[in-house]
């Protein structure tokens, strides 16, 4: 019977790219496996079945110049890919062999094979269960067995990973490999830069010979452990249960510090281990992963930016018209000045506007243009407001200021010491204590957010309007957050109260990096007598997404929907846990609502439900940023879904009860809602 050892390999890993052309000795790790799989008795024929990307043309013309056959098959379906290489060069019993796997041992190849034809099963590894080191897999099994997989299996996890339906399926003879004593836990595969170089390691002293056996490496890792140490703390096959989001984000990690560019994005707030982390594409309120699972985003709506939805066609084509005609030059763009005059026209009290492309942007030249104006340093702040030098010296006073304003626990490390007692916090409608820090105070400006979690009490906006007066303060609405959500415009049309300076963001541009600092002109002017300035804040994207955006929530009263909305699913929120008895309390204003669980365990209740509505297709957690596509159907089938985890989470007894229906470890913290 002719036997084909079929090589899986492609350059596009996802932890370790190009792992199969990186080079040992200065040779590819592929062409140092072929050579000692090609050294195997029980083999005929040697062939690697790669997939149909671009970026996989070098790996081929290396495997062909070598004189072995390169087959090209589905990236995905991997076991479609391995039928047609099989079916092409008639084998009929296939040997499995996947190319993280540079030691491969050919003696141990031909035992595994020979074995395969002394049991006569349709279907042997060495690796189920695990007894021999990580990365020296085998597996055997017969083309009839791999035909019938191929017509059998429908799941996306047997298709891609080959053979999980031949060790399932009841119709197929088995038998397993084992090793005298148990060598699991050494990890010899190539998944990880860790694990290359350990695989350097190894070659490394072997060098120049290529045909050393598994045995020899054992004595090695006895000798010289150091050697073997740096890919200790990674887990056998942890891969095959991470998707591509978690890989990447793994990957991101060791070159972007924190992993990505914003905290409210990372993959430990949700769902540690399990979190899709990454996008391909989005529409309304779905979202496509790397693997191309559909989601339904009934969570953070890309962080609070995207009122009208994803990808709002109107906007998209504004912003595609600007994009061809081009988007930045020596000369401004009319936009600006285009969405300067609306946003003043939505705002009677207004009258001059600076434009940026970030909230902390915008934060940063408010506090500028305030202190200018006022010829004083000291700032009495409330809210969140960004991660500026500014802001973050307020931890640099006696305890954790900070920590009352959504964000404990913030060190100032890198805020220059001198900033030090130039920023004062006060809670949200603690009156008292803003009078007490503008009496002990010169204070220049109050910079604060209308409303984030609960609403003004006691007249409290309008206390702080007046003393801002009385003592010529710039009084600051940070409206990043709330701005567009219940007014077209700022929350504080709502409440009637005229601040001297706004910030807009977020939803400004449905997406679209644009942000706008608006205010009374005697207070921008002063703008002038300091440098603000920034290239890209010129760029023409932003001004055209955001007119765009404005235009769509005129015509469709987006704020009054999503303000309708949230209250609805804040019901939903109220009449679920009331069903199944779980004491809840609310925070945020109608458009943004959330919920807290009350319970010590209310973190570990937050990831289970991450996690169970994951599983339905959901992304999902104990908040939301309400838009225009959270359609009734949205909703309903949401609810219906929510339904089924508060039923399991009203089981939950106690912390053991709670950690046997997690997956895995229980999400971040980060922020509170103390205000």
């Amino acid at each position: 019977m002719k036997v084909v050892a079929i090589v899986q390999a492609r350059v596009g890993s996802t932890r370790l790219p190009n792992k199969v052309m990186k080079l040992i000795n200065g040779v590819p790790v592929i062409e140092v496996l072929l050579r000692r799989l090609n050294m195997a008795q029980a083999i005929d024929q040697v062939v690697v079945a790669t997939s149909e990307e671009p970026n996989n043309a070098d790996l081929i013309q290396h495997v062909t110049s070598l004189g072995f056959c390169c087959e090209i098959g589905s990236r995905n379906d991997v076991l479609d890919r391995y039928l047609k290489t099989a079916e092409k060069h008639k084998a009929e019993v296939i040997v499995r062999i996947t190319g993280d796997c540079p030691l491969v041992d050919p003696v141990l190849v031909d035992m595994c094979v020979k074995t395969y034809f002394a049991e006569n099963v349709d279907y042997l590894s060495n690796n189920h269960p695990p007894t021999f080191p990580d990365g020296l897999d085998v597996e055997v099994f017969s083309y009839q067995s791999l035909l019938c997989a191929a017509k059998e299996s429908v799941s996306e996890y047997d298709r891609e990973h080959v053979t999980p339906y031949l060790r399932v399926g009841t119709d197929f003879s088995q038998f397993s490999l084992t090793s005298k004593k148990d060598f699991s836990n050494h990890r010899w595969t190539l998944d990880e830069p860790e694990d290359f170089q350990v695989i350097l390691n190894i070659f490394n002293h072997f060098y120049p010979d290529l045909e050393f056996g598994w045995n020899q490496v054992l004595e090695l890792a006895s000798r010289k452990p150091e050697l073997f140490s740096m890919n200790g703390s990674i887990l056998r096959d942890e891969g095959s249960a991470m998707n591509m989001g978690q890989k990447l984000w793994r990957r991101a990690k060791r070159v972007i510090p924190g992993g990505n560019m914003l905290l409210s994005k990372r993959a430990e707030l949700f769902l540690p281990n399990k979190w899709p982390s990454y996008f391909d594409k989005t529409k309304g309120c779905r979202v496509w992963d790397l693997e191309n699972h559909e989601y339904i985003d009934v969570s953070l709506m890309g962080v609070g930016t995207n009122i009208l939805g994803y990808s709002h066609p109107e906007v998209d084509e504004a912003v595609v018209s600007v994009v061809k005609k081009g988007n930045l030059s020596t000369l401004n763009c009319p936009e600006e000045v285009y969405l300067a005059e609306k946003l003043v026209d939505l705002h009677s009290w207004a009258d001059m506007v600076r434009f940026a492309r970030t909230g902390g942007e915008a934060n940063a030249i408010a506090i500028r243009i305030a202190r200018a104006a006022t010829g004083l340093d000291q700032i009495a702040v409330c809210g969140y407001h960004g991660w500026h030098d500014w802001y973050l010296s307020a931890n640099l006073n006696q305890g954790d200021g900070l920590g009352e304003h959504l964000l404990p626990g913030l060190e100032p490390n890198g805020v220059p010491k001198t900033l030090k007692d130039t920023v004062h916090t006060f809670p949200y409608n603690d009156f008292e204590r803003l009078k007490s820090i503008v009496k002990n105070n010169a204070i220049g400006a109050i910079v604060m957010e209308v409303e984030r979690n609960r609403p003004p009490e006691n007249n409290f906006l309008r206390h702080v309007r007046n003393l801002a007066t009385e003592k010529g303060i710039v009084l600051i609405f940070d409206e990043c957050s709330s701005g567009f959500r219940e007014t077209f415009g700022g929350l504080h049309l709502k409440y009637g109260i005229d601040p001297d300076i706004a910030m807009f963001g977020k939803a400004l541009g449905n997406g679209y990096a644009i942000t706008a600092v608006i205010g009374k002109r005697e207070v921008m002017e002063v703008a002038q007598s300091t440098f603000i300035s920034s290239t890209f804040w010129t760029e023409r994207v932003g001004p055209a997404a955001a007119l765009a955006t404005l235009d769509v929530m005129y015509r469709e009263k987006s704020w009054e929907l999503i303000t309708r909305i949230g209250k609805k699913v804040r019901t939903g929120w109220q009449d679920l846990a009331q069903t199944h008895s779980i004491p809840i309390s609310f925070w945020g204003i109608s458009a943004m609502p959330g919920f807290t669980i009350n319970s010590e365990m209310s973190a570990g209740y937050k990831t289970l439900i991450t996690q169970e509505m994951l599983k339905q297709g959901y992304l999902a957690s104990t908040s939301l940023y309400a838009c225009t596509e959270h359609s009734k159907d949205i909703l309903d089938g949401y609810f219906s879904s929510l339904d089924r985890v508060f039923n399991l989470i009203s089981q939950c007894e106690n912390q053991k009860h709670l950690n046997s229906v997690l997956d895995g470890p229980v999400c971040h913290s980060g922020f509170t809602r103390l205000n």
